[in-house]
Formats: C-alpha cells, sequence, structure tokens
C-alpha cells in the first residue's frame, strides 16, 4: 500500500495515515477473533437434542398425567410428545419430554422419586431425535375382519418381508351393534420405502388379505 500511494518516489502523507487505520483495524479485528470464546459442546446442542422418554402404566383410577405433566414443567423441560391410552383396566402413557441437559437431570431425579412414592410402574431413558426418513412413504393400513387368532402377526409378517415399518398400530376386539358378531378393527400407519412400487405392492397385500378373508384398504397419508 505504501508503494501504491508513492509518488515520484515521495510517500504521500495521506496514503501513510490511510495505511495506518486500516493496519490498526485489522489488529483490533484479530485480536477480538481470538478472545472471544468459542462455543462450547453443551451451548451448541439444541434443547431438543436433549430428550427423556417416559413411560407409565397404571389403574385407569389413578391416572399419573397430571403429576408428569407438572414434573416436567417443574424441571424446565418441555412436553414434545405423549400418547395416552387406555387397555383393559389399565391406563398407559408415552411422553416425550425435552430441555437443557441439566433440566433434563433434575426430571430424571422427579421422575424416581414419584415413582417410589406411588408405587408406579415408571421407567425412563435417555434418547434422541429420530433420524430424518423422508426416503419412507407414509400410508394408512385398515383391516376389519371377524375376529380370530394371528391376524396381526400375518399383516405384520408381511410388512417385515417387504422392509416396511410399522410406525403406528391401534387395533381393537369389538361387538358387532347389528348382529353380535365378534369383530377385529386394525390401522397401521406405515413407512414404504420410495423405491418400492406402490401398485405392486397394494395389489400383493390385497391379494394376502383376500386370502385371509380379511376387507382391507391401503392409502397415502394425505396430511
Amino acid at each position: 500500500m505504501l508503494l501504491a500511494a508513492s509518488r515520484g518516489g515521495q510517500v504521500s502523507s495521506t496514503g501513510v495515515v490511510s495505511w495506518l487505520r486500516i493496519a490498526r483495524a485489522d489488529v483490533h479485528r484479530q485480536t477480538l477473533l481470538k478472545s472471544s470464546p468459542g462455543p462450547s459442546s453443551a451451548s451448541t446442542r439444541s434443547g431438543n437434542d436433549n430428550q427423556l422418554l417416559i413411560h407409565a402404566l397404571t389403574p385407569t383410577t389413578k391416572s399419573p398425567l397430571l403429576a408428569l405433566a407438572k414434573r416436567i414443567a417443574d424441571a424446565g423441560c418441555n412436553l414434545s410428545e405423549s400418547r395416552v391410552s387406555t387397555i383393559g383396566t389399565e391406563i398407559s402413557l408415552m411422553l416425550l419430554a425435552t430441555g437443557a441437559w441439566d433440566a433434563l437431570a433434575k426430571l430424571e431425579t422427579a421422575l424416581a422419586k414419584l415413582g417410589r412414592d406411588e408405587s408406579m410402574r415408571l421407567v425412563h431413558y435417555r434418547t434422541g431425535p429420530r433420524q430424518n426418513s423422508s426416503h419412507l412413504l407414509p400410508y394408512l393400513v385398515e383391516v376389519v375382519a371377524a375376529d380370530r387368532p394371528g391376524i396381526v402377526a400375518r399383516i405384520v409378517d408381511f410388512f417385515s418381508q417387504h422392509g416396511i415399518s410399522v410406525e403406528q398400530l391401534n387395533s381393537t376386539r369389538y361387538q358387532a351393534m347389528q348382529t353380535g358378531a365378534e369383530m377385529f378393527q386394525a390401522q397401521f400407519t406405515i413407512g414404504i420405502p420410495a423405491e418400492i412400487h406402490i401398485a405392486a405392492l397394494r395389489d400383493d397385500f390385497l391379494e394376502l388379505c383376500d386370502g385371509l378373508n380379511l376387507d382391507a384398504i391401503m392409502d397415502p397419508v394425505k396430511f
């Protein structure tokens, strides 16, 4: 820059001043960069990366939902996902809490005490965010049939043989209002790998259901 500012072998005073200002600014910037602390491993981890999965099973007359929701809030955690269902005389709760590492540690301590005090069947363990599964196409399968053993096993076996994951399953046994017949109904949410030919898969599945005398449909999840 001194050479650029020189004229006829003489260095311009204006050029020297400008060069000094730029040099000082650059030195100041480098000093700030060196003195600035880098992000710690704890701070770079998103709160959603720290997750605690909680499962409770109790009689329906003693639902622990309120107690668990309060413990999660008191620990400073978020309730990200929840599944509550009544099966027989029991109520099952699956809760996913997210938060900072120390908040989850506080929650774990509170849950251990709650389990002891209430004699509750309660388990919890650390987990993490689910990996991206954008290669799986979500489909809904509904099955209705006269109730008999082995229906779910045959359907799940079909999915397993084709590399299809079962994301959710809801099934129930009921008595038909019109005839009193014992019926079975199930809803499967499945993830079909994108490379599978859907029409051929649907044909194979419906052929299986015809052989088992099941009434079934397979449609894409549209939301």
